[in-house]
């Protein structure tokens, strides 16, 4: 079972804002799976999630490939970025030791890298689409009973 919802953003600051709101509901355990082009706001999405959880800084991963960010609470919110990478490279990264651990939260960039070790259960998938060069259209769509009681949420 699955369920959707689609947003437009019209600036960065509603993306991030966007990212605040599934922080204030999002639980550990979900894999969330960032699809769209580049500079399509998928990062400032999940710099405004880690301010939800009280945490400034959140950059790119880029080039170190994995951050980690420790929550007030314990919990982790652990942000990957696939762009540079081959399956080979994703395959020794080990992000299915993060997908569904009972203490993080998963934010991969560029999932589609990943092939056939994408997990199947509490992922939140989310689409950037630029429909101008400040309008974004952000569709989420939930697999699982977690992700979807917290796509209810936003």
């Amino acid at each position: 079972m699955m369920s959707e919802k689609i947003f437009v953003s019209h600036s960065e600051q509603e993306t991030r804002e966007l990212g605040r709101t599934l922080g204030e509901h999002i639980t550990a355990g979900i894999t969330v799976l960032l699809y769209g082009d580049l500079g399509a706001g998928k990062t400032v999405f999940v710099r405004g999630v880690g301010e939800a959880f009280g945490i400034s800084g959140v950059r790119s991963p880029s080039f170190t490939l994995i951050n980690e960010y420790e929550t007030p609470s314990g919990m982790y919110i652990i942000h990957a970025d696939l762009y540079r990478l081959e399956s080979e490279g994703v395959y020794a990264l080990g992000l299915g030791e993060y997908a569904g651990a009972d203490d993080s939260v998963l934010f991969v960039e560029w999932p589609d890298r990943w092939g056939s070790d994408t997990p199947d259960d509490d992922v939140l998938t989310i689409r950037f689409s630029a429909l101008n060069e400040s309008e974004r259209e952000i569709a989420f769509s939930a697999k699982g009973i977690k992700a979807m009681e917290v796509l209810k949420g936003i």
